[in-house]
C-alpha cells in the first residue's frame, strides 16, 4: 500500500534534479554570453587602441613576479656568499636561519669568505656617521659602589643612579 507513494516521490525525486539539470544548462548559456559580450568590448577596445594580445602579455609579464637580478647574486642563482665553512666547503649568504657549521660560532669572522678577521677589522674601522648609534650591548659607564652594578648610559637609567644630582660619582673611568 505504501508502494504508489513511494513511486510518486521517486518521479518528484528525480523531476526536481532533471529541472536543476535543465537550471545548470541554463546558466552555462547566460555566463557564455555575458562572457562572449565582454570579450567583445575587449576585442573592440584593442582595435580602438591598437593593442595587440602580445602587448598585454608583456605588459602583464613585467607586472608579475619578481625583478631580474643583476651581479654576483644572479649568476649564482642566489645571494652572494659570505661565509664559508673550512671543513665541507659549504656556503651561506648570511641570510636566513644559519647552518649548523656557523650557528653557535661566537666569532663569525673566521668563517668569511674574504680571509675572516682582516676584512672584518676593515669594516669595524669605517666611522659611525653621527646620529647613527651603535647598536648591541654597549660597555659599562657607571657602576654602583654598593651592589657592583653597571649601567651603559643608555636606555631607562637604573634606580639607584636615577636620583641622583650628580652622576659622575658612578663613572667607572674618571675623567
Amino acid at each position: 500500500m505504501n508502494f504508489p507513494s513511494k513511486v510518486k516521490a521517486m518521479t518528484t525525486l528525480q523531476s526536481v534534479q532533471a529541472k536543476i539539470l535543465k537550471l545548470q544548462a541554463q546558466a552555462q548559456e547566460l555566463a557564455a554570453t555575458k562572457s562572449k559580450v565582454g570579450l567583445e568590448k575587449i576585442s573592440a577596445l584593442m582595435e580602438k587602441h591598437g593593442v595587440t594580445v602580445a602587448d598585454i602579455e608583456a605588459f602583464v609579464g613585467k607586472r608579475r613576479g619578481r625583478k631580474p637580478q643583476s651581479g654576483i647574486a644572479a649568476k649564482q642563482g642566489g645571494a652572494a656568499a659570505k661565509y664559508v665553512d673550512p671543513k665541507s666547503g659549504a656556503t651561506w649568504s648570511g641570510r636566513g636561519r644559519a647552518p649548523a657549521w656557523i650557528a653557535n660560532a661566537k666569532d663569525r669572522t673566521r668563517f668569511l669568505v674574504g680571509g675572516g678577521a682582516a676584512s672584518s677589522s676593515a669594516k669595524a674601522k669605517v666611522p659611525a656617521k653621527a646620529g647613527n648609534y651603535v647598536r648591541g650591548p654597549q660597555p659599562a659607564l657607571y657602576q654602583d659602589p654598593e651592589s657592583g652594578a653597571t649601567w651603559s648610559g643608555r636606555g631607562r637609567a637604573p634606580a639607584w643612579i636615577a636620583g641622583a644630582k650628580d652622576r659622575s660619582r658612578f663613572l667607572i673611568v674618571k675623567p
